[in-house]
Formats: structure tokens, sequence, C-alpha cells
């Protein structure tokens, strides 16, 4: 196999992260950096190597022809424009989550994108933590028969500091249930199998960065939130948020219950914000009914494999997915209309908390 050249438009901390992790696919180079920012651009060129092209305009990138795969990890208001500029390309790309901002913008991609034969896949690597996918896996098997409620709960840090302070507000991100949370709502798709057809939300901006200002702006994302989504199959769901939990053990809490069992998974957060970078492992637990024996048993990953991001090993297996529909063919796991449904179901709960009502879709 002759090695597959990647481009990366957008070079902040998620842009490096996705540099570190095609760094561990075989026959694989990161060819090509773009970023308006000089300081986060030559950061990522430190660590893709010395031979990497650097553009301060992605339209540069694409004339000099550097790259036979896109990795879009620009800030979110800007995703529009880069698929708007690229999408046309006989590219295979991948871009960040969201899609987009808004609704309308994912639906101009999905149109511009219609009767591409190269993939667009849309990261959403929660599928792929190791943990939630030998969830997901018990759960596709019926070891707790028909599902009947799924909840998601995320305990976390707040919003770090990016470049431009654009994911301090509302407008460039889609808000925090899309920003944050649009994984989330995609992670719900694909276990129940199933389209949401109601959001209710209520949520609040309470704690983080109240006493900042920019422009003389304060900021104006939730930092907490509680969503129920019910689904046309029945199922319902509960996601619960919350953006000033920093020293939870556990990051993620993600809960399926059937009809014979309830199995649970516990996933620790970035490594590097615990008390000397301590990483904490995983796990699964299952608990059938009418018994009192339950089942725990741990998730390992690869140490390599932890150390090249934060989302618990979840972006390399992504990407090793990604690298073998390009290589071998087939369609993308993630699309553009699952990544513009994420989108729609963060954008109705964003609108139910404001309203106070649900939002039928």
């Amino acid at each position: 196999m002759s090695a597959l050249r990647y481009a990366i438009i957008g070079s902040g901390m998620m842009g490096h992260e996705h540099i570190r992790n095609i760094q561990l696919l075989e026959n694989t180079v990161v060819s090509a950096v773009a970023d308006p920012d000089e300081a986060m651009r030559k950061k990522a060129c430190e660590i893709a190597g010395p031979e990497t092209k650097s553009f301060a305009d992605y339209r540069q990138l694409m004339a000099d022809g550097a790259a036979d795969v896109l990795v879009i990890a620009s800030p979110n208001y800007t995703h529009v424009d880069v698929l708007q500029d690229v999408v046309s390309c006989g590219l295979p790309i991948l871009v960040e989550k969201p899609l987009c901002t808004t609704v309308d913008a994912c639906r101009k991609i999905t149109a511009l994108a219609a009767g591409r034969t190269a993939p667009v896949w849309v990261a959403m690597e929660y599928r792929y933590m190791p943990p939630v996918a030998a969830l997901i896996d018990e759960i596709k098997a019926g070891v707790i028969g028909d599902m009947k409620s799924l909840s998601i709960r995320e305990h976390r840090f707040p919003f770090l500091d990016k470049v431009g302070d654009w994911n301090r507000f509302s407008h460039k991100t889609g808000g925090t249930l899309v920003e944050k949370c649009c994984h989330f709502f995609d992670l719900m798709r694909f276990i129940t199998g199933a389209n949401p057809v109601r959001i209710y939300g209520s949520g609040g901006h309470d704690v983080n960065h109240l006493d900042e200002t920019y422009d003389g702006k304060i900021p104006d994302i939730l930092d907490n939130a509680m969503v129920i989504v019910d689904f046309d199959n029945g199922v319902r769901c509960l996601l619960e948020l919350c953006m000033f939990a920093d020293g939870s053990y556990y990051q993620e809490h993600i809960t399926a219950i059937g009809d014979r069992a309830k199995i649970e998974t516990l996933v620790p957060g970035p490594s590097r914000f615990w008390p000397g970078a301590r990483e904490r492992q995983a796990k699964v637990i299952l608990s059938p009914r009418m018994s009192k024996i339950v089942e725990q048993r741990p998730i390992p990953v690869d140490e390599k494999v932890l150390s090249a991001g934060d989302h618990h090993g979840s972006t390399y297996y992504q990407h090793l997915r990604f690298n073998k529909v390009i290589r071998l063919g087939g369609t993308p796991d993630v699309t553009l209309e699952d990544g513009a449904i994420a989108v729609e179901m963060g954008v109705a709960a964003e609108n139910s908390v404001r309203s106070g009502e649900p939002v039928l879709l």
C-alpha cells in the first residue's frame, strides 16, 4: 500500500490530536497543515514532522495538491464555508463534529455533497471509545433484551481556552447542546436504532465563564442541562450534562436498561486533567434482572493509543475505520445525514431550554 497523505485544515487542540492518531496508522503521513493562526500551525508542524507543508489558508493547500485525504478540524462556525469550498474535490473528507452550527447549513452541505463518490465522514468518535463500543456490542447482541431506556451522563471540566475564544458564544459553536452534545445525540440514535420524535430540555448558564468578557460581551453558552428524547420506537433517552464537575473520577456514565438486564459503562476523562496525569481504567457492568450476580469487567486500551489524545482512544479507532473505508471502499459509518440529525437534535434541545417547551421533530 502506498502512503496516504493526510492534510489537516484547522490545527488547534483537536487538529493536533488528529495528527498524533494518524501517525499511529500504517502507511500514512500528515503531509500538510492549514491554519490562519501561526503559533498553532507551527506546533502542528512540529508534531507532524519537518516535511509537513504549512499554509495560512486552506485554499492554498488545496491548490498545492499536497493531500490525498482531508481532515477538517477548524472552529465549528467555519465548517460550512470550508466544506462548500472542498466538497467538490475528489478527496475523502473527515469533518469534525458538529457538521455545522445550524440545521440549514447542514442541509446545504448535504445537498452539495449529493452524488459524491469519495466518502465524507462526520467525526463522532464516541462510538469508537472502547468501553462505549463494548456496551454497544452487548446491546446489539441482545444481552439486555428489549431496550426501554438509555441515559448518558457527562460530568466534566469547563470548555477549554481556544484561539480567539470562539467557543464562548453560541453563534459560533451552535450552542453547548450542539457543540458538546451532538456526540451523545448521535449515540442515542445509533444505540436505539431509531429517530427522535420529541425533545425537551432544561438547562442554564450558572457557574462557568460568568466573570469573562470579550469585546464587552459575556459568554452565553450553557454549562449544565438535562435533555429528554423520545424515539419513534418507544425508547426514552436522557442526557445529563454538567460542565463544572471537574473532580469527577469518571467523566461519562452510560446506562441502558432492557426487560432482561441493565448494562452500563464508566469512562474516565482525559488523564492530563487528573492528578499526576494518571490514567483510570474504564469498565462495563452488567446487572441481570432478578439476580444478585453482577458482572464487572475492565476495558483496557493500549497505552500508546491513550497517549495520542483526550478521548480515551476513540480518535484512533475512528481513524482506523475511516482509513479502511478509504483504502477498501464502502460507506462511512457516520454519514452527513447522521451528522445533520445530531445537529438538529442539539438545536432542538437548545430551543427547548430557551422556550421551556418540548420540540417536536
